[in-house]
């Protein structure tokens, strides 16, 4: 009894050891790097596999046209029994009887002209699929500084939440000196109040920043197609590479790279020159076809007999009169025996074959041609002005995002600065408010002052960073930190 309690016990522990560990390593909590964000998120986008198929729909269009080009073949067997009054089909004659036909044909064409418009259309399917793969590596890249730009959110709101942090345990010690203050008679209740106050407004700071913090984890998560429930941990980058920043760029010179880079001019260009192909295609309806087809056929019936023996009958049949005497004509009668002929030897005597030329001329199809040929030119224009403005817009942005670059940098510097001043205004302050020299509501004024400037300090560097990220985004260069 005692051996067998002892095993319980032995398999209760190993159960609730394994259970443990089980339960720390689903709850463990995930190490995300920046690079592991991207390589997530390129693996898993949705957006991204539609573009893909997209592409391979394109491809499969490209094979088409070409097969195009090729001859085509097909046979056309046919079997049937007629019943009654039809035609025999190896004598085109009318029968009464039941008759088993078989026929088949084979036929072939290919087209030996069209306009142009076959080439043409595997052209404009060529201009097509690299349009859509252009299309791919748009929307990857639009996905990594879309992962980029919300990582670096996340790192802002995690020194946003410490920095909160740091404010509260500051008020806390505050809070505590004027209750004491305020015990002994060296302070009111105003002054213990406003301690008060300050911590409340620090803890509400620190709420709404875990909050922002919680919001930018949730579209990091979305980004990378993750369980919003899964338990993530951003991993922070050496924050002395991020503050070697290159902040001054020639916008010309980044335009100009750009240009020839940047998958939204890349892809508007594209699909202008496939909508000029288009052009093409549409003139080929005002030329003339030219087609080259060939046929061969046979066919068996079980009507078509062959005479293989002629018996005289004994009488015979009157075939006429003489004129004068009136006289009948005779001839003796005979029978003659028939037999069907075999299948594969009607196939073969049936066998024929015919080869020639088709040549379509287009005279007047209710101006369809020409229509087609106007609509096309119009989305020729079209594309052209949509590859313009693409390039307009991208210089404008580029132009912008130099100048925010600037900005960015001296907000950073000015930020540093404010907070650098306020840090020393404060400590004086602190120092003073500890000897009774200085009230409460100067020592709160200045802590706000001191924690407004930490959070713009913060916001403003990371803006310099990701502003900075943005410019090696259309430079073409990768985003890293």
């Amino acid at each position: 009894m005692k051996l067998k309690l002892l095993l319980s016990v032995k398999a209760t522990l190993i159960c609730t050891i394994i259970f443990s560990v089980c339960g720390i390593n689903a709850g463990a909590q995930e190490v995300i790097g920046l690079q592991k964000a991207v390589d997530l998120a390129l693996e898993r986008n949705l957006t991204i596999k539609q573009a893909e198929f997209t592409a391979a729909i394109t491809n499969e269009d490209l094979k088409q046209s070409k097969y195009n080009q090729l001859p085509n073949l097909a046979v056309s067997p046919q079997g049937s029994f007629n019943f009654g009054r039809n035609i025999d089909p190896s004598t085109n004659q009318f029968s009464n009887q039941r008759i088993l036909a078989v026929n088949g044909n084979f036929t072939s064409q290919v087209t030996l002209f069209q306009g142009g418009q076959l080439r043409n259309t595997v052209i404009q399917n060529k201009i097509l699929l690299d349009a859509d793969k252009t299309n791919v590596a748009k929307v990857k890249n639009d996905l990594i500084l879309n992962v980029v730009t919300t990582y670096l959110l996340v790192l802002t709101n995690q020194d946003l939440v410490k920095a909160a942090q740091q404010q509260i345990d500051v008020s806390k010690i505050a809070l505590d000196r004027a209750q004491k203050s305020f015990d002994v008679g060296n302070q009111t209740l105003a002054d213990l109040s406003q301690a008060k106050a300050q911590l409340s407004t620090n803890d509400l700071n620190y709420t709404n920043a875990e909050n922002q913090l919680e919001q930018s984890l949730l579209t990091l998560k979305q980004y990378m197609e993750m369980d919003p429930g899964t338990d993530i941990r951003v991993e922070r980058p050496d924050i002395s590479k991020l503050n070697n920043v290159k902040t001054v760029y020639d916008a010309q010179e980044v335009v100009k790279t750009a240009l020839a880079v940047n998958p939204d001019v890349l892809l508007a260009e594209q699909r202008q020159k496939a909508a000029a192909q288009g052009v093409k295609i549409a003139r080929g309806n005002y030329y003339p076809s030219v087609v080259l087809f060939g046929a061969a056929g046979s066919y068996f019936s079980d009507a078509k007999n062959t005479p293989f023996g002629v018996t005289p009958t004994g009488r015979f049949d009157t075939i006429g009169f003489v004129q004068n005497s009136q006289q009948a004509v005779v001839v003796p009668n005979y029978k003659v025996g028939y037999k069907s002929n075999p299948f594969f030897r009607q196939l073969s005597d049936n066998f024929n074959q015919s080869v020639g030329v088709s040549l379509q001329i287009p005279i007047f199809n209710r101006f369809l041609s020409r229509t087609a040929v106007r609509k096309a030119k119009l989305q020729n224009q079209n594309a052209e002005v949509t590859a313009q403005l693409a390039r307009n817009n991208l210089s404008k942005i580029i132009y912008q995002a130099v100048w925010d670059l600037q900005a960015a940098d001296k907000r950073y510097a000015s930020a540093t600065q404010t907070y650098n001043a306020n840090k020393d205004a404060f400590n004086i302050i602190q120092q003073r408010y500890t000897v009774g020299l200085v009230n409460s509501l100067d020592y709160n004024t200045s802590l706000t002052n001191l924690n407004k400037s930490q959070f713009d300090m913060i916001e403003a560097q990371y803006q310099v960073i990701f502003r900075s990220k943005v410019i090696d985004y259309y430079l073409g260069n990768p985003i890293t930190l």
